[in-house]
């Protein structure tokens, strides 16, 4: 299911989002999607119009934000002949259009407070007018709408109708950032190498350790889509076959030992040197602060080399 939506990643949140998205699916209920910019919302309006009983009906995407303010009326309900300057002939609109399917609005929180009113009275009642007409139309629309504004605060500033949040948040389906998503970094990485690389006719390509390294402990703010992005270019930028960090433009990162029984000594070694000093070589004191028996503190400081 993952691969024909195109998701990659196995972290625990990341499914909850997936099983939630298809077990609303079946109901007519608004989805609100939330997530951080370029993590992914687009996929999982998607997955629920096609495990929805409205999956032979239209899915039409809508980015509000890419909407200029003049003509988003225009867009979403439609309008009549001669509505304003430039109306030559009627439009359907979106609401129109998906009639039996299901309408996308991505970035929603973008939208103005008179398109907000609109919308609400397609929530509420399935009506809507046409820009430039009195006559009230009917449209079966199943609403799924994506953010990343922080509705409370838009709310308080009057930017958004609170009414219209609770209409659209029947259900809010929460896609957390790539920074949360532990191993799903190198997942996507190697997923992106191979197919830019198709893409570019690089042959085969892999990342070379320290770029895998800096992939997996870069805290991606773009998330999903700069990770995209940086391995899109590194594979247009590689001299050869193995991206590097260079490549990548990431900062270089300690390897992390993977040898539990050293790093334990290293960390046991760190503490008695703390102790040590903090007791100003008294072993007497040291041994008391670290709750050893003195000969123990010995036989560690002689194993250390202390």
């Amino acid at each position: 299911m993952k691969q024909r939506f195109g998701i990659i990643g196995n972290t625990e949140a990341l499914s909850r989002a997936i099983d939630v998205a298809i077990q609303v699916a079946p109901t007519d209920l608004s989805v609100l999607i939330t997530g951080e910019s370029g993590v992914g919302k687009e996929s999982f309006p998607q997955i629920i119009h096609q495990y929805s009983r409205r999956k032979h009906g239209q899915y039409i995407a809508v980015n509000c934000g890419a909407i200029p303010e003049g003509t988003i009326d225009s867009e979403l309900f439609g309008h009549e002949k001669g509505a304003f300057t430039g109306a030559i002939g009627e439009r359907k609109g979106y609401f129109g259009e998906a009639d039996g399917g299901t309408i996308f609005l991505d970035e929603v929180g973008e939208l103005p407070l008179p398109t907000q009113a609109r919308l609400l009275r397609v929530l509420e009642s399935g009506e809507f007018i046409k820009v430039g007409s009195s006559k009230v139309q009917k449209t079966d629309v199943r609403i799924v709408a994506a953010t990343n504004v922080n509705f409370a605060d838009a709310i308080a500033e009057g930017r958004f109708r609170e009414d219209l949040y609770y209409r659209l948040a029947e259900i809010v389906v929460s896609i957390p950032p790539l920074r949360e998503r532990k191993g799903d970094a190198a997942l996507l990485a190697h997923a992106f190498v191979r197919r830019f690389a198709a893409e570019q006719n690089r042959g085969s390509m892999t990342l070379r350790e320290d770029a895998l390294r800096a992939i997996e402990t870069h805290a991606w703010p773009g998330n999903v889509r700069e990770l995209e992005n940086c391995i899109k270019r590194a594979v247009i930028m590689a001299d050869g076959n193995q991206i590097t960090l260079d490549d990548v433009g990431l900062n270089e990162v300690q390897e992390i030992c993977l040898d539990l029984r050293l790093v334990r000594e290293q960390a046991e070694k760190g503490v008695i040197i703390a102790a040590l000093a903090r007791s100003d070589g008294n072993v007497l004191k040291a041994a008391e602060m670290l709750g050893v028996s003195r000969p123990t503190l010995y036989d560690l400081m002689h194993r250390y080399g202390l």
